[in-house]
């Protein structure tokens, strides 16, 4: 439950103000508002690092530019007005994306999570820009969505994820845990854009699920948001741009490659 915490207060903050709208403000502003707060307290009141909120930020800002692209090419809207929309992309929007790098941070201290056979470095970062590129490409070029997974299932073949559960440790090859993280993202997707976070087109008229084939683009995704986590983490453990005393931030195992 701590995992998903911002994401839970999104999706209620969402609830509620679809169920019970405001007249002075619109809907859009107040769900910014509402994130900025819920942002403050959690860093307030030792939820998250301030280390932590620098990589949420950095998914706010890829988050916000993927959204404004992908509004602009009709992919789906924001039908609502707001004062806070940037090319017809409310910035709440962008706390979205946050919220999955929040849970993937928290994810690392409540589960202890250790990635064993970690790929290198240049192809890990490569495959994530080719993946991020191709979210924008696929408009005027062919989808590559397809060669991409394929390609992230040999790159991460031999990869594990280790994580601690009621004091047992377990063990999960990575491309599995894509795919299961994926499949709950799209499950939250249903839900958000029933309650109007943002609508696609075939949802403009009256709601309906979102097509399952969504779920390789939350795929492809969240491979993106574990990657830039993974590879943050590792400089960290480097002592890059860090002080001594906050390396266990980031405890990097050289042997057998393992990361956590």
């Amino acid at each position: 439950m701590k995992c998903c915490l911002f994401p839970v207060i999104i999706f209620c903050a969402l609830a509620v103000t679809k169920l019970f709208p405001l007249s002075f403000i619109s809907r859009y502003d107040l769900l910014l508002i509402i994130c900025l707060l819920a942002q403050i307290l959690l860093i307030r009141f030792g939820f998250e690092t301030l280390d932590e909120l620098k990589v949420i930020m950095l998914f706010h800002i890829i988050g916000l530019g993927l959204e404004i692209y992908k509004v602009q090419m009709g992919s789906w809207s924001y039908p609502e007005p707001g004062f806070s929309k940037l090319l017809g992309v409310p910035l709440y929007s962008g706390f979205m994306y946050a919220s999955v790098a929040s849970y993937i941070c928290r994810a690392f201290k409540e589960f202890h999570l250790r990635l064993e056979n970690w790929p290198n470095s240049f192809l890990a970062v490569g495959i994530c820009g080719l993946i991020y590129a191709n979210f924008f490409t696929h408009h005027f070029l062919p989808d590559f969505r397809y060669l991409l997974i394929i390609l992230v299932l040999i790159l991460f073949a031999r990869t594990s994820v280790y994580f601690t559960v009621s004091r047992k440790e377990l063990k999960m090859p990575l491309s599995v845990s894509f795919l299961l993280i994926a499949f709950f993202i799209y499950l939250a997707e249903n839900i958000a854009s029933f309650f109007g976070a943002w609508s696609y087109p075939d949802q403009l008229a009256a709601w309906r699920p979102v097509h399952i084939g969504k779920i390789t683009s939350w795929f492809l995704l969240i491979i993106i948001s574990i990657i830039i986590v993974a590879q943050l983490k590792k400089i960290k453990a480097a002592g890059i741009f860090s002080s001594t005393k906050r390396r266990n931030f980031f405890p990097l195992k050289t042997k057998n490659q393992k990361i956590s």
